[in-house]
């Protein structure tokens, strides 16, 4: 089992979850974070760290948001390795929860 990232981390990008994973599976976007599902160890510490309560466990992921499964393990083949924690964007509280987010992820 893997974690996923879903759309509410468009926009937002908290990366209080990179800090805490083992095993460096966290890939960053222009404005989005992914996790490799082939790194992924399932252990539970990014979940309780993303403010904007955007990462499941795949077992636990959201029927609309099935689809960031796959998009997360395409990305993750695309973009580098993040390991530290950045400083949140000056607009990401005014971004999370907001819908419709899709639309704008960057590749």
């Amino acid at each position: 089992m893997t974690f996923v990232v879903t759309e509410n981390c468009i926009k937002c990008k908290y990366t209080d979850c990179v800090e805490v994973c083992p095993v460096d599976c966290f890939h960053e976007g222009p404005n989005f974070l992914v996790i490799d599902p082939e790194e992924c160890i399932d252990c539970t510490l990014c979940e309780p760290e993303c403010p904007a309560n955007a990462i499941f466990a795949e077992d636990d992921l959201p029927a609309e948001q099935a689809d960031f499964k796959a998009l997360n393990a395409e990305l993750a083949k695309q973009w580098p390795v993040i390991t530290e924690k950045k400083d949140m964007a000056a607009d990401a509280k005014e971004w999370d929860g907001k819908p419709g987010k899709r639309e704008m992820l960057e590749r």
